[in-house]
């Protein structure tokens, strides 16, 4: 049962910003261990059993050890996350709602980082042909979580057939989540049930860009 992160996690999680060697690492791994591996396991747990129903859903815990071909400098990592998305697809590619804690912050909601040039093009024409769908989604997640809703959009923007659409034509990515400092919420119990009713609220959406993601 998950019981809250400590202090003593964002000090983990600062220390490993500062110290990114073995050394340092291996002198704190029960620190490592105790307060934020262990926390945040228990964390993933209530969470994905929240969903366990979704069909085709993967879920994942990440590990604070870095692959060495692609990050030798920096052994490890510098925060730790849950994710839930499509399975047998590469993450940034399709919708996936997630919880992260970094040393200054964390994070839980939606994201879809970078899909293909092909499911964004569907994307465009799901837009087109019933233009009131996604900002009235967006508007009611907004509403329903105090989310706001944000996108990276292709620097040349596209032209867009429908004014209504517009803000979301161009889009190459888009996040609905939040990013707040440490507080007494990510040292209470009570983080796992906001997390999963706040994540519950976004499948919604997360729905919809499986339409043209998978």
């Amino acid at each position: 049962m998950f019981e809250g992160f400590t202090p003593e996690t964002v000090d983990f999680l600062w220390g490993i910003r500062l110290n990114n060697e073995r050394g340092w690492f291996l002198e704190h791994k029960d620190q490592y261990d105790r307060a934020l591996y262990g926390p945040m396991k228990a964390l993933s747990q209530q969470v994905f059993a929240a969903f366990q129903d979704v069909p085709n859903m993967d879920y994942k815990l990440s590990r604070i050890y870095r692959d060495a071909r692609l990050h030798p400098p920096t052994p490890y990592k510098e925060s730790l996350w849950l994710s839930m998305r499509p399975a047998d697809l590469p993450w940034s590619e399709q919708p996936t709602l997630y919880f992260e804690i970094r040393p200054e912050a964390y994070s839980y909601g939606f994201v879809l980082w970078r899909p293909k040039t092909a499911a964004l093009t569907r994307f465009r024409a799901m837009l087109a042909g019933r233009p009131a769908e996604f900002p009235a989604l967006v508007q009611k997640l907004e509403q329903e979580t105090g989310l706001t809703f944000r996108g990276e959009s292709f620097k040349r923007r596209l032209r867009c057939p429908d004014p209504q659409v517009e803000p979301y034509y161009s889009l190459r990515g888009m996040l609905l989540d939040t990013d707040r400092a440490p507080d007494d919420l990510l040292f209470s119990p009570a983080l796992a049930d906001t997390v999963i009713e706040t994540l519950r609220k976004l499948y919604p959406l997360y729905e919809y860009c499986l339409k043209f993601t998978v």
